[in-house]
């Protein structure tokens, strides 16, 4: 598969973060190797690589969804969508993005409030390590959600050509609303010693950071991009060119040997 790059704020933020989670699997794959070496060879298991593999394995799985949708590599059922016209197809995104904003918004309506309360309050699994599992991988997967809505607008906006202020009023509400976001939650991760966060300073500060990287990376999507009209994503791979090939030069194809098999 050819990488997709990045166009516009959104698929900046998500391509930047995708970098550092593209990691997780084989820290996923380290940790258990040290399991195993800890407490076959030295006799010494650890109490934190199962539960780390567990924390890491959830925010690969809420993350790597946005990843996905930019990419447009994620499952899609061809079998109508490459036999219908231009038109038809078009109303068929417009309908998936309809429905994955409902699905989302009605997730991040019901549980913005648990989220935010499991996050001041830091919520840790509640297990001889006790990592704080349930405070920080909620809040995420709202995060990923509310991402995951705004990076499909602008696939549809992208992968179907339309009129180039359409694109650019959405990178600038898109980008305007994520610096916003940023800018409002910032303080509220440093208030006042007599409040009842419980969040550990440094975890703070880490959270602080991913805040101001997602601002530079809006900020620098707005830059680099504004002006630019990008090409409509095209796959690499048409089904539906096969059919005007003669019989015997499908059946002649690789894949369909493959089938045949």
């Amino acid at each position: 598969m050819i990488e997709h790059k990045p166009t516009g704020p959104i698929d900046r933020i998500t391509y930047a973060f995708s970098r550092i989670t593209i990691w997780g699997a084989a820290f996923i794959v380290a940790i258990m190797f040290y399991e195993v070496v800890m407490r076959y060879v030295f006799f010494q298991p650890t109490l934190w690589v199962n539960e780390m593999s567990l924390w890491a394995g959830g925010i690969i799985y809420a993350t790597a969804g946005l990843y996905a949708m930019q990419q447009r590599s994620h499952i899609r059922i061809y079998v109508l969508y490459d036999m219908a016209p231009l038109w038809l197809r078009q109303v068929f995104d417009v309908i998936s993005m309809l429905c994955t904003s409902i699905f989302a918004f009605a997730v991040l309506w019901g549980g913005f409030g648990e989220a935010i309360a499991k996050f001041n309050r830091w919520e840790a699994f509640g297990t001889a390590w006790d990592p704080p599992i349930p405070a920080t991988d909620k809040p995420l997967l709202l995060i990923a959600l509310f991402f995951l809505v705004l990076q499909g607008i602008s696939n549809l906006i992208r992968d179907w050509p339309s009129a180039a202020w359409v694109r650019k009023l959405f990178d600038a509400v898109a980008g305007v609303t994520v610096i916003g976001l940023a800018v409002w939650t910032l303080p509220m991760l440093f208030p006042p010693p007599e409040s009842e966060m419980a969040v550990p300073t440094h975890w703070r500060i880490f959270i602080a950071v991913l805040l101001l990287a997602a601002i530079f990376y809006s900020v620098k999507g707005l830059w680099k991009d504004f002006n630019v009209t990008p090409e409509p994503y095209t796959e690499d791979h048409d089904p539906s060119a096969e059919f005007d090939l003669p019989p015997e030069v499908r059946a002649n194809r690789p894949d369909s040997q493959t089938l045949s098999r």
